[in-house]
């Protein structure tokens, strides 16, 4: 006879074993993005999402997808991301950053405003960064800067942020 705890232990090893499963080709995923083999790193986040969906697979399919241009399909994964694990901040970043990218500044500050209040999120900065842009883009340069400073605060290695103030220094003496 079959105990309760018998199939919830065969269970869990089930789970273990996909988990192990999926972020193996996460990891291959993630190899191929390094070595800009996009189709194939596309591949694999499919490959790990199918085993196993997390927020991270969904939030790296959709980083992989930006880098061919397809921005829709990069947003349209992050949000997938966040129906997985609504506190996983790279998501939130990921989104605004792209709407950035299509020009859509006001629209992409929500997002990254919900970065910064995410749980799980360790790249605070990239978010003040983001923000710093949006607030520059609109321009809102003493937001902006605030920002970027903020970014700066928490990574001081960020070199990027480092240029973004000396660029919006160098806008408000000419």
């Amino acid at each position: 006879m079959t105990t309760t705890a018998q199939v919830l232990s065969f269970a869990t090893c089930h789970t273990q074993r996909k988990r192990r499963q999926a972020l193996g080709y996460f990891y291959e995923a993630y190899h191929a993005q390094l070595r800009r083999d996009y189709g194939k790193a596309i591949e694999k986040y499919q490959e790990s999402i199918q085993v196993y969906p997390t927020a991270e697979a969904h939030t790296f399919l959709g980083w992989a997808y930006s880098f061919m241009g397809e921005l829709e399909i990069a947003i349209a994964e992050c949000h997938r991301a966040i129906d997985v694990d609504p506190e996983f901040g790279n998501p939130y970043n990921d989104i605004g950053a792209y709407l950035i990218a299509k020009g859509e500044y006001e629209q992409a500050v929500p997002y990254l405003q919900r970065a910064l209040n995410a749980k799980r999120y360790r790249a605070y900065h990239f978010a003040h960064f983001n923000l710093g842009r949006a607030r520059e883009y609109q321009g809102d340069t003493v937001n902006a800067l605030r920002h970027y400073k903020r970014a700066l605060e928490l990574e001081p290695r960020y070199v990027i942020a480092h240029k973004a103030i000396e660029h919006l220094k160098q806008c408000t003496l000419n």
